[in-house]
Order: C-alpha cells, then structure tokens, then sequence
C-alpha cells in the first residue's frame, strides 16, 4: 500500500487506467441496457410491467450492497475483490447475454449488481491508496470524475451501436470483451495486500445496511411503477427507516463497524457524499428526459440519441481534468462545487425551453455543454474530498460510500422526477381530446416540469455543500476518538 512519503509506483498512471476501465465498465452498464430493453422484450417476450425489472434488479443489488463490499475489500484486501469482482461481473454478463427466459435475465442483472458492488469500491479505493501525491492525486480524480460523469452517455451510444447493428446481448456480452484483458492487466499490475482479516465483518450492522438500502432502492423503484400512495411503497421506505436508524444505532456501539461514523461525521466528506449523492439525483433529469426527447419527440435514432451527448461527455472530461488538477489546489473543493451545482441547475433551466418543434443546436446543446462543465466541477473534487486523509484500512468503506451516494441519489431522483413528470403529462391532457399533437405536447410539458425540479436540486445542492464543505481539505486522518463533526 502506497503511504504518504513513500516512493511513487512507477506504475501508477498504468493503474489508473486499469480501475478507471473497470469503473467504466460498471457506469456504462446504468445506461447501456436501457437502449437495448425494446429489442430483448421483443426477443424474450416479457411485459411492459415486467420490463422494470431489468433495470431495478441490478440497481437493487448494487445499491444494497456496495457499503458490504467496500469493507470485505478492506478486510480481505482489494486487488482480491477487485479482481473477484471484475470475474463475477464478467460471467454474470455472458449468462445474461445468453438469457433464453426473463428469469435468467433479471436473475443475471442482479449478479451483475452484486459483484459490481464488490467492483466500484475496489477500484475507487485502489485509485485512493496508490496516489496520495496532492498534485498527481488531482489529476488521477479528474480523470476518475470524468470518466464517472461521462460513462452515463458512453453507455447511451455504445448501446444504441450494439443494439442498432448486432443484437441487444451484445450489449451484456461487451462486459466480457472489456472484464478478462482488465482482470489480467490487474494481475500483473495491482499489488497483493494482506488487508485485515482479523478484522470480523458487522454481521448485525452489514444486515441492517443491506436490507435498509434494498428497501429504500426498492421502495422508489416501486413508487415509479405504482404510485407513492401504494401499499408496497409505503411499506418498502417504513422499512428502509426503521432499518437505516437501527443500522446508525449498531454502528455506534460495535467493536469493529461496518461504516465508523467518523468517516460519514467529517465534514469535508459529508459534504462530498450530499454532492455526489445531488449530481446522481439530478442527473436522471439530463439522461431520462432528454433521452426520450430526443427519441420520441425529435425522433433521434438510437445511435443519433447517443453522439447527441458526445458534447457534453467531452465538456465533462475536459473539465474535470483541468479542473481538478489545477483550481482544486488552489481554490479548494467548496467554490469548484457550488459553482458547478449553480451551473447545472441553469443547464436545466436551459433545458425547460424545448419544445415539440426545437431544434438541437439552439435547445439542447447549449444546455448539455454547460451541464458537462457543472458536472465536471463537482465530480472530480467531491470524488477526491470523499477520500482523502481517510486511514488506508477504511479506504474501501469510504469509497464505497461514494457508489452508495451515486445508486441510492440515482435512485432517488428516477422514481422523484419519473412520477413528477407523469403528473404533468396527465394534468396537460385532462379535459381535451388525446389527439396526437397534445399527446406530444403534453409529454414535453412533463419532460420541462421535471427539468425545472431538477434545476431546483441542484439549487438546493448548491446551497448545502456551499455551508458544508471546507475551503481546503486536510491530507491527513485526525484522531479516530476526535469523531469530528458536521458543526466544526
């Protein structure tokens, strides 16, 4: 493990593209399979009400049990779940790929979700422990950040490829072309660590954990699909409470917690969790929406919808990089952050002026360029901040708070903006004839009302981490017994 003073890997940058591949992998599958979901209903027959589930199956798992597999990669070290993660991943694609029944599909996507837990913190937590340098450690989280805001709309186009000139399963058996030469670079490259394995896993605390994230990632999945008023959906974020609560209360009494308090309590890092968490609840507003604008409304073909975010994937690395390799150091992450979150929210109130009639170029890309600098601003220091000066022997659990911020705020803002919008479109259409023409309009006037919201959580983003996060961020962990605090 690389300590603060230590000579530099000189294989370091080699690293960084290895993790930064990997997480690659597991972003772009957020979106990848969404494009191909009309082509594998038509081929394996299932419902529109079924067709949820290929999506939420992964996301349940994954979102429940990233916090557990950031600490199993501290106990038992993390090139050995990384590398457990990116096999598992692999195979769970090759098994989804060849899915003759929705059951082994969905059954397969949950996989995929589990191992990419094990997967997203490793690789995080790995890039944490190998650059502890301040200036080359700026530059690796901006090319991280980059890669975490563009893989969304990589996923968008290499799916809408995949699906348009070879077939839906490609887009599961891609995951394979890309996991093995990963894995074996991995291999060669990451170095064995012993990790702790004296250290014993949270039973309690890792049960509450996942049953409380399950049931808040399933509750808004469900309130998407049946309303916030059904008995399933209240029941589901009940459960996620009493479970969450209970999970805070072990944690402050066990021995050896599956997240220490101290990590979440830092100031700094809490702020950078509430960011991380806001960019993956508003975000859904850009992809969601605008994907279904630009398919539905302006009739964009698949492969169309995908280079339509090429500008803002380039805006999002360009700033990223730059952004925290040189103003981060200076600056530190509170302006970088509050200034991307404003920049955001106006990237959304630029996207409330589409129309049924709008061209690209003068509605949608202006809103997309400064949404990718918004994006490119917040990610790549809040990711850094997340993780810095934390104990190398929590570096896992730190990072996969990260990934738990991203899936439950995504989460979040899917099922929030989803059910907003469709309470537009209805309001729109009540009391007139549905003939074609409403029908779109009404759908765009629920795509702007969700945009507007959107903006407002950026807003609301803007103001929370502007009075929470600290203009500099110390490199070194204080005293664990200090369990520093939001107020100081």
């Amino acid at each position: 493990m690389q300590q603060p003073g230590a000579p530099l890997d000189p294989r370091r940058w080699l690293i960084l593209a290895v993790v930064g591949l990997a997480q690659l992998m597991v972003v772009l599958d957020t979106t990848i399979v969404n494009i191909a979901l009309p082509s594998a209903q038509r081929s394996l027959g299932f419902s529109n009400d079924s067709r949820q589930w290929i999506i939420t199956g992964y996301a349940l798992s994954f979102g429940g049990l990233l916090l557990l597999g950031g600490r199993l990669g501290d106990i038992f070290g993390r090139k050995r779940v990384f590398i457990i993660g990116l096999i598992g991943f692999a195979t769970a694609s090759g098994i989804g790929g060849v899915a003759p029944s929705f059951i082994v599909l969905v059954s397969a996507r949950a996989l995929q979700g589990a191992f990419g837990a094990l997967l997203a913190p490793a690789a995080l937590s790995l890039l944490t422990t190998t650059f502890t340098e301040p200036g080359e450690r700026g530059k690796a989280f901006g090319v991280f950040g980059a890669i975490v805001g563009s893989g969304a709309a990589v996923g968008l186009l290499l799916g809408g490829l995949l699906t348009e000139y070879l077939s839906w399963r490609w887009c599961l058996y891609v995951n394979v072309i890309l996991a093995v030469p990963i894995a074996f670079a991995a291999m060669r490259l990451l170095r064995n660590e012993a990790g702790s394995e004296t250290r014993r896993i949270d039973v309690p605390g890792a049960l509450s954990c996942v049953g409380g994230l399950f049931a808040l990632v399933y509750g808004f999945s469900s309130a998407e699909t049946h309303g916030w008023g059904a008995a399933i959906t209240i029941g589901a974020l009940i459960a996620a409470v009493v479970l969450l609560v209970s999970f805070v209360v072990i944690e402050r009494r066990v021995a050896h917690p599956l997240l220490p308090m101290r990590i979440v309590l830092n100031r700094a890092r809490g702020g950078s969790y509430i960011a991380i968490a806001v960019v993956g609840a508003g975000l859904f507003g850009v992809f969601l929406f605008l994907t279904y604008y630009l398919q539905q409304t302006l009739h964009f073909s698949p492969v169309e919808t995908g280079l339509a975010f090429l500008p803002m994937m380039g805006t999002v690395m360009f700033t990223a990089t730059l952004g925290s390799s040189l103003l981060v150091p200076r600056f530190g992450p509170r302006p970088l952050v509050t200034v991307g979150m404003v920049g955001a929210a106006f990237a959304m109130v630029l996207f409330t002026r589409v129309t049924v009639d709008s061209a690209y170029a003068s509605h949608v890309l202006p809103g997309l360029l400064l949404m990718g600098v918004g994006l490119g601003l917040v990610l790549a220091p809040a990711m850094s901040t997340a993780t810095a000066g934390v104990d190398p022997s929590d570096a896992g659990i730190a990072s996969a708070m990260v990934s738990t911020g991203q899936q439950v705020g995504g989460s979040v803002g899917t099922a929030l903006l989803s059910s907003i919008s469709a309470s537009a479109v209805s309001s729109y259409l009540v009391g007139h004839a549905r003939t074609q023409n409403l029908v779109a309009a009404a759908n765009v006037h629920g795509y702007t009302t969700a945009f507007w919201w959107a903006a407002g959580i950026f807003a609301a983003g803007a103001i929370i981490c502007g009075a929470l996060l600290p203009n500099h961020v110390a490199e070194v962990e204080p005293d664990a017994t200090a369990q520093p605090a939001f107020g100081h």
